[in-house]
């Protein structure tokens, strides 16, 4: 009767706090929600927030307040929504680097793990990565690039947003898949590297859509080839990695995205709440014209694909890292 006594009072106990968890989700969100973006304001993540944030307020009823905790490649920032209460007041917006390339980029000095301390919500867009190079060389082709830099091993420069950063990575994988000698110049963000590739300090860089496109389109860089496994939407005349001859550059680090988590331990009905109206507002007409402004690409899901991407992600950017020998001490 005691054994009895005892399992009944536990079947209680579960049923009271899943009914407590369900009846919590039905009344949230009763305050506002912090919504941290782990980059400067006027970057891409933030951009994007400013436009995603004022909707998802006025469906969840309550305020969503853009706050940007900016460093160390967006681990600060996502490191703050990790450790925040699992209570659905504290969200945030991470990228393929904060998320999938950092836990190899700086190993046991992470303060989180990407897969293990976030409750994904849901992915948000996709983008690519354009390779552009200084029109003033004889480069009209990834092709040509490659022979180029066999020629003259010490004058070919790539730069990228600083170690660590998709672009850095991007490059790197180009190196290391055609052998083609090229020096890595780090900055501190895109916009100086590509102002130096403009000037013909550096040869080429690749970079985000958002960013470059001005510049492809004022031809003060040219576009070569765009890290996608298809062509993107915004410049279809630039042809794949593949389509240029690198075979096997989509497979290794094609996929750039960004998503929505909030800490591990959200209760699952608040996860499906914030879900359902992410989705909803992302795939809104209104709002895919606007991410399409951004030269992004619409891509909610649900949580469990989201979690199988940073899975995924992990592992596939680690064996990039570990090629390039990227480190940050």
């Amino acid at each position: 009767m005691m054994k009895l006594a005892i399992r009944l009072s536990m079947i209680l106990l579960l049923a009271t706090t899943f009914l407590g968890g369900v009846a919590s989700a039905q009344s949230y969100p009763t305050k506002p929600i912090k919504y941290i973006v782990p980059f400067p304001p006027g970057g891409p993540l933030d951009v994007l927030s400013r436009i995603l944030t004022p909707y998802l307020s006025e469906s969840l009823g309550q305020p969503v307040v853009v706050e940007n905790i900016a460093g160390a490649n967006a681990s600060i920032g996502l490191d703050r929504v990790a450790k925040a209460a699992p209570d659905g007041y504290t969200i945030g917006l991470g990228n393929t680097g904060g998320l999938a390339i950092n836990a190899a980029l700086y190993g046991d000095k992470l303060p989180y793990s990407p897969v293990k301390d976030f409750s994904p919500l849901s992915m948000a867009v996709t983008y690519v990565n354009i390779l552009v190079v200084d029109p003033n060389l004889p480069i009209k082709s990834v092709a040509d690039l490659v022979a180029y830099a066999k020629a003259n091993p010490n004058k070919v420069s790539f730069g990228s947003a600083g170690n660590g950063s998709s672009n850095h990575l991007s490059g790197e994988l180009l190196k290391n898949l055609t052998g083609a000698p090229m020096e890595h110049v780090p900055y501190k963000g895109s916009a100086a590297a590509l102002t130096d590739v403009i000037a013909g300090r550096l040869t080429f860089m690749f970079d985000a859509l958002n960013t470059s496109m001005p510049q492809i389109r004022a031809g003060r860089v040219r576009a070569l080839a765009v890290t996608s496994t298809k062509r993107s939407q915004y410049v279809p005349d630039v042809p794949t990695m593949a389509e240029s001859g690198v075979q096997g550059y989509a497979e290794a680090g094609s996929d750039l995205w960004f998503g929505v988590v909030g800490p591990a331990g959200l209760p699952r009905p608040i996860v499906e709440k914030l879900n359902q109206h992410l989705v909803r507002i992302l795939n809104s007409p209104e709002m895919a014209e606007r991410v399409k402004a951004q030269f992004l690409d619409v891509h909610s899901s649900t949580p469990e694909e989201f979690k199988r991407v940073l899975e995924v992600d992990n592992a596939k950017w680690s064996k990039i890292v570990k090629a390039s020998g990227a480190r940050v001490d």
